[in-house]
């Protein structure tokens, strides 16, 4: 699974690489801090670089923290993944120029269509578990044991608060009226002066929802009546005696 990216990186051994391989994985993290990711000072890599050190563990945790990577130590896969896709990413700035200029490959008349890229999407596959899974901590949606539940609540985040009409319904600042609570009984006291200024401050809330509300029940109204109160008539229906 890891082959492309590893190819792209010139990894030494992209074909044979076999992440369960505890030295494998081990040296591979080495080479892409070394190599392309390059986050710590050479000096600062010591702990890194003790491949064979029983604490090496903490120092790969230390590492992903640093980095700000999502993944944990656990999840391997992921996080080998999520660090490959930072190298990638490193690679590409440091030899914008190289890669700018190349050529794409000829597309077949097939493959030229368009495809839904959903179509053969392997929800089973650690890349598509990464993928959920770094998009479920950005955007702080709760893990699910089904990431495909977890990509629809993705999508309903998304829709409902991301999308262009949804921002732009959140970047309209509306401008309220300044209340004195003092001026508004609350009806009962709670003992503490605290308490009843907050629920003073829910009640009238509470009052300016319940007045949005009747607003739309009003336009839902009058929008009924002009349907009802202006009736189209056919006259060729109409009939005069029997």
């Amino acid at each position: 699974m890891f082959r492309r990216k590893l190819t792209a990186l010139d990894y030494h051994n992209p074909i044979g690489f076999d992440c369960k391989d505890e030295t494998q994985f081990r040296n591979c993290i080495v080479w892409l801090e070394d190599q392309k990711i390059r986050h710590y000072k050479i000096e600062d890599r010591g702990n890194l670089r003790n491949i064979p050190s029983s604490d090496w563990p903490q120092a790969y945790q230390k590492y992903l923290q640093d980095v700000s990577c999502p993944f944990g130590f656990q999840e391997r896969q992921e996080a080998l993944d999520w660090l490959l896709g930072l190298a990638v990413r490193y690679e590409y700035g440091d030899n914008v120029d190289k890669y700018k200029n190349c050529e794409p490959f000829a597309a077949s008349g097939d493959s030229a269509k368009a495809v839904d890229p959903l179509v053969n999407l392997d929800s089973n596959s650690p890349d598509f578990k990464a993928g959920v899974t770094a998009l479920s901590n950005i955007l702080k949606i709760q893990r699910h044991d089904d990431y495909l539940v977890m990509l629809k609540a993705i999508r309903i985040l998304i829709q409902e608060r991301l999308s262009p009409e949804a921002i732009t319904r959140a970047s309209q600042n509306r401008e309220g009226i300044p209340v004195t609570l003092d001026k508004h009984i609350l009806g009962f006291d709670t003992g503490d002066a605290t308490l009843n200024e907050a629920a003073q401050i829910l009640r009238l809330l509470h009052i300016e929802e319940l007045r949005e509300l009747q607003t739309k029940i009003n336009e839902a109204i009058v929008a009924v009546q002009s349907i009802i109160a202006d009736p189209k008539t056919d006259h060729r229906l109409g009939k005069v005696g029997r």
